[in-house]
């Protein structure tokens, strides 16, 4: 059960992001990153996304350490999850033109808690690629070590894209990133279902 929690959350955090980010007015998922959901009136939606689904990944790590093939892998998804979690809970200072009336660039001078929501976003953005990284040597199967080496190096990529199209400013950015999360979430969800089912260890 605890792995179909960890699957659950990972479906979740996608198709939460997805559509409230497809229906909420000024907001741009080709232009504004997912944390930026969880400001203005909605916001609550999002940051009760990253509570949820961030819990149910940890759950589903637990699940992975006990019974699934590595103690390291499941340790690796449960930072990934608390780092989830943390994201909830610190959020994002307005910016980029969102909430309305928020500056229309990255300010230079950051509150406290956006500076640990980067902090926990780091996390998040290493920890899931690192995790697919060490599937590729622990899971059986060579359709398994190839896909999660794929994966693993396509996050990587997709991460160092994703970092300068922030550092730039891009008008692409929330569409970088949502290519990097969907790719990366899922790959976990395909994971945490193949443990769930017997089929990945």
């Amino acid at each position: 059960m605890t792995l179909w929690t960890g699957a659950a959350g990972a479906v979740l955090f996608v198709l939460v992001f997805l559509i409230d980010g497809g229906s909420r007015k000024h907001y741009s998922s080709v232009r504004h990153p997912i944390s930026a959901l969880a400001l203005g009136r909605r916001g609550w939606i999002q940051t009760t996304n990253f509570l949820v689904s961030g819990a149910a990944i940890t759950v589903g790590a637990v699940g992975t350490v006990a019974d699934g093939p590595s103690v390291l892998l499941g340790g690796v998804l449960a930072v990934f999850g608390l780092g989830l979690v943390a994201s909830g809970v610190f959020r994002m200072d307005p910016m980029l033109g969102y909430p309305p009336g928020a500056p229309p660039g990255i300010p230079e001078e950051s509150s406290v808690g956006h500076r640990v929501h980067d902090f926990a976003g780091a996390v998040v953005f290493l920890a899931l690629p690192l995790a697919a990284a060490i599937a590729t040597f622990t899971l059986p199967g060579t359709w398994w070590r190839t896909g999660s080496a794929s994966v693993a190096v396509a996050l990587f990529v997709g991460i160092g894209w994703f970092g300068r199209a922030w550092e730039e400013t891009s008008p692409h950015l929330g569409l970088i990133q949502r290519a990097v999360v969907i790719t990366g979430w899922a790959w976990l969800t395909a994971f945490f279902t193949a443990q769930a089912l017997g089929l990945s260890g």
